[in-house]
């Protein structure tokens, strides 16, 4: 059996086993059987190795370029670097789905062995539920999206990997990203398996918290990651577009982000069962809403995959998705009522309350925004598109009311606060903040942005008031233990992950936001065109194009890229900056008879130059002019096709010598008689915070997900059960 299929057999079992596990997990489910329970659970750690195994083919199919594979034939070359041939199974859209069901298989696998003896009556049905995912995508794999389709013709060359997919981000990016939407359908699942048995307590949230939260953690590092592959790479100066499928990965991260807030308040006062159950059930639908919009096509994006066939699939699933969520929640609205009230608008409860209505307006304004050509299409017959303007117009005072928020929350008391409390957790904060606001607009009166200084104030207020409960957390535990500061800061988180680990995202979720005003606000962006020689000056800084540069970049001993940059020195106020080298390297297909020119017809990747710094980026990219080289071009073309018609054949080793050397003589020509190019210079300040503030963000939530000692989960599961048998002793 060959591995094309043995992969297409590993495909149907896995659809097959999907198929049973929703219906031993649903008989187990009516019959309250654990032997079904045990069999669907065991069913779908069988999913898990059926899956691995496909997934392990399709990998090595790329590692190997066998190109009798169609999908390795259209995403790979044998000039394709082994790093990017390994990430090119999930840049096409057969992988990715391969990739969707093997972390979901891992994931649900996972989670259920650690709930195996827990909720018995819930867990078969959230076996159900993600058995019924996993035989969604895997149906989509058999039915509609085979990766192992083959082809008759074995080709010698496949197209390779897109030029613009060749970053270090992709072999991490989208892995991320997938991660993070199937991370959300395990707390989906027991949602939706705790209403269909009106087992409503915070049960179903406890065993779930650590998957939503590490959701959280994997799908938010993608996006920032995505963010920093558009600075680096894309060469048109930015981090975020509000492009529709930035804005499908960023829908999940915020509804996800206010459930994690809410789930608190239902743990410790029972109340927000509504909210939490319709935060994750929206949330796992907005990451399948994520998946079909990068592979359907219906929007126009710049990361999406095209049109293709999967669109009706999806659109059906997410429809049952949506309409059963809200059945749910409606039929169950009685045994979601919260068990305890709103005791005062100044409270902890409250404030969360308000933190989540500003993450679900922020959702539904990208919501509204991302699908606006479809609504207007929808109501007018004509297709239009809001921009980034639109986006930043309703997006920004929101953020500034959540980074404010951030603040509040975790210092104001639960319940009640009181004059006295909020004297104590407010005044330094309040004042110290506005003490940096006057301070910024003393410093810079002619550049001072209203909603720039309005988040660096907001900002400033958040990195008190956190730093006032370290202090105040490192002061009593030093009271009680003794010992060092660093010591007791250590231990100190240690005993209370969650907390600390919260305060700290915080902080990092505010220096991102700074980060994002400082640069917006206070960017200085010019176009321009140089020849060696020439310089240009931005925002005090002169830039001197020294040189043109080019060169062949090969790999495994063929020709991979063309690159045209250049040697642009920096400085300022007469003292050397940096030496930027950006370039624009053109991909060109290694197949005999191809012409010289199609290497640059097609997609081409920028190399920006770039010195970063914490307090300002500067960053270059270049368009090389080769409008006088396309003569010489086609000229070559002309007698390339005349020597292949007299010869009546190819030979591929000596098309490859004379295309080489032409490329070359190109390279030369451009060098020696350099045209006019084209270059983007931008200084930005703040920029490096953003991607500080995402580690710190990240870190944070890393701590607040990681397993506690032993002892603290005994006192937790003690107050737990305390609180559950006060419960049962009113009742």
């Amino acid at each position: 059996m060959d591995s094309a299929t043995l992969g297409r057999a590993t495909l149907i079992l896995a659809f097959g086993v999907a198929l049973y596990g929703i219906g031993a997990a649903v008989h187990a489910g009516r019959s309250q059987n654990r032997d079904w329970a045990a069999s669907a659970r065991r069913a779908v750690y069988t999913l898990a190795a059926l899956s691995t195994v496909a997934f392990a083919i399709l990998e090595l199919a790329f590692l190997r370029s066998d190109f009798s594979f169609a999908t390795v034939v259209s995403h790979s070359s044998t000039t394709t670097p082994t790093g990017y041939k390994a990430a090119a199974a999930w840049s096409s859209q057969e992988g990715s789905l391969l990739l969707w069901l093997w972390l979901l298989s891992l994931w649900s696998s996972l989670v259920l062995y650690l709930t195996r003896n827990r909720m018995r009556d819930v867990t078969p049905y959230a076996t159900a539920v993600l058995a019924v995912f996993a035989a969604f995508f895997a149906g989509l794999l058999v039915f509609a999206a085979s990766p192992f389709q083959t082809l008759a013709t074995v080709p010698t060359e496949g197209a390779g990997l897109s030029p613009l997919l060749r970053h270090p981000g992709m072999m991490i990016h989208p892995p991320m990203l997938y991660s993070g939407y199937t991370l959300f359908t395990v707390p989906f699942a027991f949602a939706v398996a705790a209403l269909l048995v009106r087992r409503v307590d915070a049960e179903w949230i406890t065993a779930t918290r650590r998957f939503a939260l590490a959701a959280w953690f994997f799908l938010g590092i993608g996006i920032v990651l995505g963010a920093r592959w558009s600075y680096s790479e894309l060469g048109w100066g930015g981090y975020w577009a509000w492009d529709p499928v930035e804005n499908a990965s960023l829908l999940p991260w915020l509804t996800g982000t206010a459930f994690l807030h809410s789930l608190m308040i239902q743990e410790r006062r029972g109340m927000l069962k509504v909210w939490n159950a319709s935060l994750i059930l929206a949330t796992g639908t907005l990451a399948i809403m994520g998946t079909f919009l990068v592979r359907s096509g219906i929007l126009d994006s710049i990361h999406a995959f095209g049109a293709s066939t999967l669109g009706t699939p999806f659109v059906i699933f997410i429809a049952v998705l949506i309409a059963g969520s809200i059945g749910l929640v409606v039929s169950r609205r009685d045994s979601l009522r919260s068990e305890n009230r709103l005791d005062s608008l100044l409270s902890r409860e409250s404030v969360f309350i308000a933190n989540n209505l500003v993450l679900v307006g922020l959702a539904f304004v990208t919501f509204w925004g991302t699908f606006f050509p479809l609504i207007s299409e929808a109501a007018t017959g004509t297709k239009s598109a809001v921009g980034p303007p639109w986006f930043d117009r309703y997006t920004v005072p929101l953020a500034l009311l959540l980074v404010l928020l951030s603040g509040i929350g975790p210092v104001i008391a639960w319940r009640r606060a009181t004059a006295v409390n909020a004297r104590r957790n407010f005044t330094a904060p309040l004042f110290g903040s506005l003490a940096i606001a006057v301070a910024l607009v003393i410093l810079t009166p002619a550049e001072t942005r209203p909603y720039a200084l309005g988040m660096f104030f907001c900002g400033a207020f958040v990195f008190i008031t956190v730093g006032q409960e370290f202090v105040r957390g490192v002061r009593a535990r030093r009271a009680m233990a003794g010992g060092s500061v660093p010591v007791a800061f250590v231990a100190m988180i240690r005993r209370n992950r969650r907390r600390y680990g919260g305060y700290i995202a915080h902080v990092g979720f505010a220096t991102i936001l700074v980060g994002v005003a400082a640069s917006s606000a206070f960017q200085h962006a010019k176009d321009v065109q140089l020849v060696p020689g020439q310089t240009a000056k931005v925002n005090g800084y002169t830039f001197s194009y020294a040189k043109a540069t080019g060169q062949i970049v090969t790999n495994g001993g063929r020709l991979e890229r063309i690159e045209f940059g250049a040697v642009m020195r920096v400085t300022k106020d007469g003292e050397r900056v940096a030496t930027l080298r950006p370039n624009r390297g053109y991909y060109p297909v290694n197949a005999p008879a191809v012409p010289i020119s199609s290497a640059f017809d097609g997609e081409a990747t920028s190399e920006v130059g770039m010195k970063a710094g914490l307090g300002r980026d500067v960053w270059m990219a270049v368009q090389p002019d080769l409008g006088a080289l396309r003569p010489y071009i086609e000229q070559q073309d002309t007698r390339l096709n005349e020597a292949v018609k007299a010869a009546g054949t190819v030979n591929p080793a000596r098309f490859g010598e004379v295309r080489g050397a032409i490329f070359a003589e190109v390279i030369r020509r451009y060098v020696n008689n350099t045209p006019p190019a084209t270059f983007r210079v931008i200084v930005s300040p703040l920029v490096m915070w953003i991607w500080i503030g995402a580690f710190i963000t990240f870190g944070g939530g890393l701590i607040a997900m990681w397993p506690a000692p032993d002892g603290v989960r005994r006192r937790a599961r003690g107050r737990y059960a305390a609180r559950v048998a006060k419960e049962l002793g009113r009742a």
